[in-house]
């Protein structure tokens, strides 16, 4: 029986929590139907290091951005330098990028300048926007329909679990969201319920490893290879067979990262 295929859309290879470990967390991943990955570099003087695990691992593709909660003590990204680094083969997206007034309210200005800068290098590479919104939902709204408006871009929601006004906003725009194992948490009833009421069509899954373990490694490191019980979860959502819901998933995935698809063309 052939294991369904799925991707992990946004996960963090790079972090000291896989060092020395990689080839076992990609072979655990490939085991589980995890046949590509989107490794996210947050800090732009990391971007060789994320890079240089695209180009060992053939799952694995890689995005790169300034993390809104970093930019305040990192060099401003500059829409130039993100141009560059997306003429890489197996740079598929520009983030994670965005707003997180949670822990990092005193630099929301500096935030938002980011976040402009990186919309921007998303129009000009055409390359999909990976947004982080947290405790932001009313300037991120804002911000993302006064942009796509002033020029279009292609964009996820990654790591989804704002309220059900932003998640509408998004897709209004044409947008994805993205369910991590947040969604497979008992309390996140009414979280599941905004996923319900969203085009199945432009949902994607995602890890963010190490980080946000599903059920039943909640409170664990997280890894790739756990996409799998996320996609099981989502299958339950919107009422469909694993297999059905990892195939669509994954059909969004190639839609939105179409250079990522191609890629598996090539």
């Amino acid at each position: 029986m052939t294991t369904p295929a799925i991707v992990d859309s946004h996960c963090h290879l790079d972090f000291p929590d896989f060092k020395d470990e990689l080839p076992e967390v990609v072979a655990r991943a490939t085991a589980a139907g995890v046949t590509r990955m989107v490794t996210i570099c947050t800090k732009l003087h990391a971007e060789p290091s994320v890079r240089a695990i695209a180009e060992t691992y053939a799952p694995v593709f890689f995005a790169a951005a300034t993390h809104p909660m970093g930019v305040a003590s990192e060099p401003m990204a500059t829409v130039e330098q993100l141009v560059e680094i997306a003429k890489h083969p197996k740079m598929v997206a520009i983030g994670e990028t965005g707003l997180d007034y949670h822990y990092t309210a005193d630099t929301k200005a500096v935030q938002q300048e980011s976040l402009l800068i990186h919309i921007e290098a998303a129009r000009q590479t055409s390359l999909p926007l990976i947004i982080h919104a947290r405790a932001a939902d009313d300037d991120m709204a804002r911000i993302l329909a006064a942009e796509h408006k002033a020029g279009a871009f292609d964009c996820v929601m990654h790591c989804f679990s704002s309220s059900a006004e932003l998640g509408r906003a998004a897709l209004d725009l044409g947008f994805y969201l993205s369910m991590s194992g947040i969604a497979t948490f008992k309390k996140s009833t009414e979280l599941r319920e905004i996923f319900a009421s969203a085009p199945v069509d432009r949902i994607l899954v995602e890890t963010d490893a190490p980080y946000l373990a599903p059920q039943p490694h909640r409170g664990k490191r997280n890894e790739p290879a756990y996409t799998a019980l996320t996609a099981q979860v989502g299958a339950e959502v919107f009422n469909m067979d694993y297999t059905d819901f990892a195939a669509q998933t994954s059909a969004n995935f190639d839609r939105l990262f179409a250079k990522a698809a191609a890629w598996g063309t090539a």
